[in-house]
């Protein structure tokens, strides 16, 4: 999601990496959910996301965005994310004591907070949010800890490799001008990175690697 932000009005003015310490550590929010509520449309799925809400729920991807889910269209293109509601406007993978029921594979949104990231020419850096997240006396903690994403390298590589072809697509659309180009690119990405599973006796990056490279197309 494209945000035109000032990183000095809200963030402590540094970027990290993932082996360095970042004042984000929660202490496990002690009750608090506030950030798994009111968020929107904001937390956008990417297909890691969604294959291992599918996987660990037993379910496909219909099932969910008939509940949990819905699609929404980020930056000219129809993405899932997560689905708010009720009057408080909550996640629906929340318990009634505002517990997290799928924390063990919470998408990357989720894994991220309070950090960002910041994009570059190569890749990306992390920044911590400082006005986001309600909790005080927050501990440091390592990047790579908190995201607690195994092969931390290939999960940024598959989180670049997906930012950047979300943009270069973006980008065709807003050059095409054509609402017909821009609703068949959607469907594509769609059925290409979401709906069609994968196989969870295979390697997940191999298989998007794959994906990716049969939709240099667009």
């Amino acid at each position: 999601m494209k945000r035109e932000i000032d990183l000095k009005e809200i963030s402590d003015g540094k970027l990290y990496g993932l082996n360095d310490m970042v004042k984000a550590d929660c202490g496990d929010c002690k009750g608090c959910s506030a950030c798994c509520q009111g968020m929107g449309q904001s937390v956008v799925l990417d297909p890691l996301d969604c294959f291992r809400l599918a996987e660990n729920l037993h379910c496909t991807l219909e099932t969910l965005l008939a509940h949990k889910l819905e699609l929404n269209v980020v930056d000219g293109i129809v993405l899932p994310n997560l689905k708010m509601g009720g009057q408080e406007e909550r996640c629906g993978f929340l318990d009634q004591q505002g517990r997290c029921r799928i924390h063990g594979f919470r998408p990357g949104i989720c894994r991220l907070f309070p950090l960002g990231r910041v994009y570059e020419e190569q890749g990306f850096h992390y920044f911590l949010q400082i006005h986001e997240c309600r909790m005080e006396n927050r501990t440091k903690v390592k990047v790579r800890k908190w995201i607690d994403m195994p092969d931390g390298k290939r999960y940024e590589k598959f989180i670049f490799d997906w930012h950047c072809f979300l943009k270069r697509l973006e980008k065709r659309i807003e050059e095409r001008e054509d609402q017909t180009f821009a609703r068949d690119a959607s469907m594509y990405v769609l059925k290409q990175f979401f709906l069609t599973p994968y196989d969870a006796d295979q390697d997940f990056y191999d298989q998007f690697g794959k994906r990716l490279e049969a939709s240099s197309f667009l």
